[in-house]
């Protein structure tokens, strides 16, 4: 089966690498995750790959701490997810590099454009940890920012609800789920798929978004063949 897409960037949230333990790394879930990874990956798409923290940090939520220290936490965080998502990737014989983008030249290679680009048509899964390395941006942010940057075909958004809806589906039972939504009704009605500067950016250079439910990893593979799952936004 032919992929829908040649180059994506998957964004995964930390929380859904934790599975039902809440908080840090379920590898059996992670392991779930990578399978349909990979069968994309078989299947010839270009994979890159950002990753939250929140199963280990969320900076929000951290009172009285300096916001600029709590994010920098969160970098960390997110590095360290993407080498245990890297770690089973690499187990299945999936070529993979990290690159961050905060300087940890012992750990993974420093964010380069150029070289992730070249990673990518050379067949590799590349993962970037630590957002855009500033404080104040999501990596949501970092999501759009990447995608943009690799000029990826779309970007695909593995949340905990199976698509985006007009409210929160966990709270209220007459919430309704879109189909398909325009980028500027996201922004115009505060729908809650990601930060305003993540949307805008993803609007003002064409990114369609897929928002689907990582619960079943397998929607991955689905989003990547270009089945109709989830949300999509354009």
């Amino acid at each position: 089966m032919a992929s829908a897409y040649k180059r994506v960037l998957l964004k995964l949230s930390g929380e859904s690498l934790a599975g039902k333990k809440g908080t840090g790394l379920d590898f059996e879930v992670i392991t779930d995750i990578c399978k349909s990874i990979k069968k994309a990956y078989n299947a010839g798409v270009q994979i890159g790959i950002v990753v939250g923290g929140g199963n280990f940090w969320r900076g929000r939520s951290s009172g009285t701490m300096d916001r600029t220290r709590a994010d920098h936490i969160g970098m960390l965080a997110t590095a360290m997810n993407a080498l245990a998502v890297a770690d089973v990737l690499e187990s299945m014989d999936v070529d993979v590099r990290v690159q961050t983008s905060i300087f940890m030249q012992q750990v993974a290679e420093p964010y380069i454009r150029a070289r992730a680009v070249r990673h990518l048509e050379k067949g590799r899964v590349v993962i970037f940890g630590c957002g855009t390395g500033n404080p104040f941006f999501s990596t949501d942010t970092a999501s759009s920012l990447r995608a943009a940057e690799i000029e990826a075909d779309v970007m695909l958004k593995a949340t905990m609800v199976d698509g985006v809806y007009n409210k929160d589906p966990h709270k209220y039972s007459d919430a309704v789920k879109y189909t398909n939504l325009k980028l500027e009704d996201v922004l115009n009605q505060h729908l809650g798929v990601m930060d305003s500067t993540a949307a805008a950016m993803c609007a003002d250079n064409s990114i369609p978004i897929i928002v689907f439910s990582i619960e079943d990893p397998e929607n991955i593979y689905r989003a990547c063949m270009g089945e109709n799952i989830g949300t999509l936004v354009e």
